[in-house]
């Protein structure tokens, strides 16, 4: 499909590739649809397949791959698959790199003939599925389908069910993988049948519900009592190659502390201990009643997904559910089967069970280190002692403090909607009041009329006495709300199963508490968390577990090459700015009697700025802010004592390079990032400025794309477009490469920008119009669901703006104030 016509209509293109489909899929503004799919349908009819745009697909498999090779996750996927079983077919190379795709054909392999065969078998109609979701009524969009596709080739279907008795992994192994991040994480596996055709059961997401769970009782529960570990996640993941015809893959990751990665074996033995509880219980049918009740309430009130995501989701689902399925059956608790839930518990044994423990600390001198050949990381593969196995089948006692989960006291119940007496022709432009102004609280409040959920969302900005006045000051705020968060767990998993979340984050001196979903009992946990939080003390074991943690998550900041040009940008920009190299030594020299004596400062002045948007009324959203002023008894913080945000102001002539090493030296990829300030994002002048950038930056996109990426394949990465920093508005240029220097790449991006005016020139007003007005129309489209919405509305409330958000553009834009950008 041609990028230009998708781009003019504010539109854009995707793919990706799973274990055993490929999905394409597209958006364009509603009135080119029909065109869009035009071009679309000729893919699959008769594509092209030149071999210059081979080659440089070739690159830019290389460049992919090369964009994950220092991901430990993606690390240890292919150490999976270079330890199946030699004859299974999880036994090759999962990604595909220049050197797959070269050496084959260095031997003998004509690549293209290889694509157009893999067309010719697969490219037809008995095993492709198509969604296309459209403004017209479904008679025309069937037409459109009927026309446009018919022409591509019919096939039979093929059955998608893999028959295998060959283990894909070798039993009584352990595999120590060494990890690029700080981390100690140990992941248990164990090998499922494919479950595609029980998905009215669901015995696999009711074991993880289980297995996973964090409240009192739970397995990690247990494990953060003993010190062992930090969090727990386990299921049957959404990749490919953990859900597939072969099997389902079950994967429970533990991440530990450095005492839990001592204690291993104990920690496996904790998990048996755990399954043994579950044997003994049989399944729970009020269990999977709660999450039938759960998955029905949030299918029921689900929020719409943009449309080419939801679009390649239903396309995905046509192959796994039957036709009447295919919108609920992600959602589908329906049938309870509590001996296929024992069927498949019994897959849980140790001979069945795949050990990997991913970490830095890795004994290189008493084993034999091994090489996976494509990621080039190293491993040991250990033999693991039968009485382990005996230990584990069978353990001698459950630890009376494991027990199944509570009744979960946050599903909601009430879903009446507040907005029956409210005004619903209020004008799109509609915008959160004020309700309450106080020197401690300020509270914005809109109730919906569009959306009609019963959800709510809640977001704070809790403003904190001191806590960014120095970097240890940032580091002990930051320190008090991870002990708190980690105190809260039990209670926020339990509401968050309940599809009531919350977020807890520190931006500089501030708190931000997100509470986000079905509003029923959204002020039961509010409740909950600011009295806890008003009565909160650390202990010493929590604290030496939580510091460490952090003291890990800041070694690991920056390991990424884009989030390190980020955060260079941001060091550069920003008025104030604490290292995390200095955080991290503060951290290390801080104790527990340290933040125990800067907590009571911390919270004696405070200033809260909320948002209350979504289904409840006025008289509700007064009550929440009663909630925060009984819980907190202090003294409003003044505002000249709150952290403002601000960025310096670069002289038009500046010209600033800064050139920093990646942090991690195996890295092949290297970032440019190229930084244009523009101003102040002031008045009605600024709004009309940020109109311009953005019909500028639809402008340039395909072009800029297509001459870096496509023409000179510098790299994956390859994207532009505004930035806004502190209400500062500014452009940025970025290209990740693995194969350039970055001054080569910054030459190149130059070079471009250079020849900007010329494609500005070049632009005659038919397609200055298409951009023009498929921006309007991107403008001017409807938040697709209630969080959306609260997320503009809240943006306006953090960055101060307070003024209505403004869907159109300003009347004539003038292309060469656009080119002024850059002078």
């Amino acid at each position: 499909m041609k990028m230009s016509y998708l781009s003019k209509h504010g539109g854009s293109s995707n793919a990706f590739t799973e274990t055993e489909f490929t999905c394409y899929y597209f958006e364009v503004n509603r009135e080119y649809l029909k065109g869009a799919l035009q071009r679309f349908s000729q893919f699959f009819i008769s594509p092209l397949v030149k071999v210059e745009a081979m080659e440089r697909e070739v690159q830019a498999v290389d460049s992919e791959f090369n964009q994950v090779l220092q991901s430990d996750s993606c690390r240890l996927l292919q150490l999976h698959c270079h330890t199946a079983s030699p004859d299974h077919p999880f036994n090759r190379f999962y990604w595909g790199n220049k050197k797959s795709l070269v050496d084959a054909m260095e031997s003998g392999v004509n690549l293209r003939e290889e694509i157009l065969q893999l067309y010719s078998q697969n490219y037809h109609g008995g095993v492709m599925k198509l969604v296309v979701i459209g403004g017209e009524s479904l008679d025309i969009l069937e037409d459109w389908v009927t026309e446009l596709f018919c022409n591509v080739k019919s096939g039979q279907s093929v059955s998608t069910i893999y028959k295998n008795d060959l283990p894909i992994w070798k039993a009584g192994k352990l595999y120590r993988l060494e990890a690029v991040k700080d981390v100690h994480v140990l992941d248990l596996t164990w090998t499922l049948p494919c479950l595609h055709k029980e998905y009215l059961k669901k015995p696999e997401d009711y074991l993880a519900h289980l297995m996973g769970h964090e409240g009192k009782g739970s397995l990690l529960y247990f494990l953060k009592a003993k010190g062992w570990a930090t969090a727990l996640s386990a299921g049957v993941g959404e990749e490919g190659m953990r859900r597939s015809s072969i099997a389902y893959i079950f994967v429970m990751s533990i991440h530990l502390t450095d005492t839990g990665l001592d204690m291993i074996y104990e920690v496996i033995g904790a998990v048996y201990q755990y399954i043994k509880l579950l044997q003994q219980s049989s399944p729970q049918e009020c269990i999977f009643k709660e999450l039938q009740d759960i998955a029905n309430m949030e299918f029921r009130y689900s929020e719409e997904l943009r449309q080419d995501e939801y679009a390649s989701e239903l396309a995905e689902n046509l192959f796994f559910y039957s036709e009447e399925h295919v919108i609920y059956g992600d959602y589908a608790f329906e049938q309870w089967a509590p001996e296929l839930i024992d069927h498949v518990l019994s897959f849980f044994s140790p001979e069945n069970m795949r050990i990997d423990v991913l970490s830095k600390s890795f004994d290189k001198q008493s084993q034999v280190i091994q090489h996976e050949p494509w990621f080039g990381s190293q491993y040991i593969e250990e033999d693991l002692p039968e009485s382990l196995f005996k230990l584990w089948s069978n353990p001698p006692k459950i630890d009376p403090s494991l027990h199944l989960p509570s009744k979960n006291e946050f599903i909601a119940c009430d879903f009446s909607l507040r907005n029956a007496n409210a005004n619903k022709n209020l004008a799109d432009g509609d915008h959160p009041k004020c309700i309450i102004d106080k020197p401690f609280i300020k509270l914005w409040y809109k109730i919906d009329t569009t959306f009609n959920v019963p959800r709510t969302n809640a977001y704070f900005l809790i403003a904190l006495k001191d806590g960014y006045h120095t970097s240890k000051n940032s580091v002990l705020a930051e320190l008090f709300m991870n002990l708190l968060k980690d105190e809260l767990n039990d209670i926020l998993y339990q509401a968050g199963v309940a599809k009531l979340d919350t977020s807890l984050s520190i931006i500089a001196d501030k708190l931000e508490l997100k509470l986000y979903g079905f509003n029923d009992k959204l002020s039961i946990l509010l409740s909950k968390i600011l009295s806890l939080c008003r009565s909160f003390s650390p202990k010493s074991d929590r604290f030496e577990v939580i510091k460490e943690d952090m003291e890990r998550a800041f070694r690991n900041t920056n390991m990424k090459p884009l989030s390190h040009a980020l955060y260079l940008r941001l060091q550069i920009l920003r008025e104030t700015f604490w290292d995390i190299d200095d955080r991290l030594s503060c951290l290390a020299g801080i104790s527990l009697p340290d933040l125990l004596a800067f907590i009571p400062n911390l919270l004696s002045q405070l200033h809260i700025e909320g948002l209350c948007h979504g289904n409840l009324s006025e008289e509700e959203a007064k009550a929440i802010a009663d909630i925060f002023a009984n819980a907190f008894l202090v003294q409003p913080l003044p505002m000249e004592l709150r952290h403002q945000g601000r960025v310096l102001c670069l002289p038009s002539a500046a010209k600033l390079m800064r050139n920093v090493r990646v942090k991690n030296e195996l890295e092949v990829n290297s970032v440019i990032e190229l930084y244009f300030q523009i101003e102040q994002d002031i008045g009605n002048e600024a709004t009309r400025l940020r109109a311009i950038t953005d019909l500028f930056s639809s402008i340039i996109d395909e072009p800029y794309f297509n001459q870096l990426r496509t023409k000179e394949q510098l790299g994956y990465v390859v994207e532009c477009g505004p930035r806004m920093t502190y209400r500062v508005l500014g452009f940025c240029f970025r290209v990740q490469s693995s194969e350039y220097s970055p001054l080569y790449l910054h030459e190149r991006v130059c070079h471009f920008i250079s020849g900007v005016q010329e494609i500005l020139d070049g632009l005659d007003d038919e397609s200055f119009e298409h951009h023009r007005s498929g921006l309007i129309a991107e403008k001017l489209e409807k938040e697709p669901s209630l969080a959306c919405e609260t997320g503009n509305h809240w943006t306006q409330i953090v960055d101060k703006r307070y003024c209505i958000v403004i869907h159109t553009l300003y009347h004539v834009l003038v292309l060469h104030m656009l080119s002024r950008i850059f002078y």
